[in-house]
């Protein structure tokens, strides 16, 4: 008698799948998970059969997933991230204290200040896990609406839509369209037309949400772009003259000080943006001690100021 599909599909069984796409092979993904390649092999086989499918194709060196084998894994990252929030929500429920606390930053936020609050969180002794992961643009609101992140600094809006979500203001950033001294367009008379800006490359912050579901902001059709993973990439971008682009004023400023880069006057309305933040709404259930402590410091005028103006090495 086979063994029920739902009696292998353990939570154990799920992230052994997901080492196996994330290293590309059974061998290197039973040494990531302290096995003998035979046992992940046989793990994996007991799956296949209770399903009634092939997970990998075997036939070359990689171990690449099948159609069947994709939607498995899709769905296994989905259960996992369930499973971890439910068992955050257990340690809450019991002690106050979220197991684990994740905090999605965006690329505009000063790193520095974020590693200030950390240490001081950290201070604390608290009995939670504390995660940072960085993203860009619109992927910041995606990880706390996917329930990958618990708070999210740097989003640039919250749809009036998104009930289950709380924010606050942040702060407003002013941009400024900058090059390098040596960029053609430094010595351009002002204001530069957008047909201008578009002959010349333009360095951009690649959206961190899944391909094709994120936004750009600035670019002008047809025009060749240099695409980075952050803001302080494409800072050193811009630097190097290797194309231009809008920069946080904060940002930009020390560098149009010192000469390193010029601004330029365009004819298209200055950017203003207002940044915030935001966190999942508990629905009159008590905030944990963590995200409790990350909105205190949060709603400090200094803070909010620190964190939209970040230290620069000129």
């Amino acid at each position: 008698m086979s063994t029920p599909s739902r009696d292998l599909l353990t939570p154990d069984a799920l992230s052994m799948l997901l080492a196996i796409e994330e290293t590309g092979s059974f061998a290197a993904a039973a040494r990531q998970r302290g096995l003998v390649p035979s046992a992940l092999t046989y793990r994996i086989r007991q799956i296949e059969d209770a399903l009634d499918v092939l997970l990998f194709d075997r036939s070359s060196r990689q171990a690449k997933p099948t159609e069947a084998g994709k939607e498995l894994l899709r769905e296994a990252k989905r259960l996992l991230q369930e499973v971890d929030a439910l068992a955050n929500r257990v340690k809450r429920v019991a002690t106050g204290w979220e197991s684990v606390f994740t905090v999605a930053v965006d690329s505009i936020i000063s790193r520095s200040v974020v590693m200030e609050l950390c240490q001081g969180f950290l201070a604390l002794m608290p009995p939670t896990k504390l995660r940072i992961r960085y993203e860009t643009l619109s992927g910041t609101l995606a990880a706390l609406k996917s329930g990958q992140a618990d708070l999210a600094i740097g989003v640039f809006m919250v749809p009036a839509s998104h009930a289950e979500l709380l924010h606050e203001n942040l702060g407003h950033v002013s941009f400024v369209y900058a090059v390098a001294p040596h960029h053609p367009l430094a010595n351009a008379p002002e204001p530069l037309s957008d047909a201008l800006i578009q002959q010349h490359r333009a360095v951009a912050v690649a959206d961190s949400v899944p391909r094709g579901e994120g936004v750009t902001i600035g670019l002008l059709g047809g025009q060749d772009v240099l695409t980075v993973p952050d803001m302080p990439s494409k800072l050193e971008a811009q630097l190097r003259g290797l194309g231009g682009g809008f920069l946080p004023e904060s940002l930009a400023k020390p560098y149009l000080d010192s000469g390193r880069l010029v601004a330029k006057k365009v004819s298209r309305v200055q950017r203003i943006s207002q940044v915030e933040y935001a966190w999942r709404n508990p629905h009159g259930k008590n905030v944990g001690h963590a995200l409790s402590w990350w909105l205190l410091q949060l709603d400090q005028d200094r803070t909010k100021q620190a964190l939209l103006q970040p230290h620069h090495r000129v």
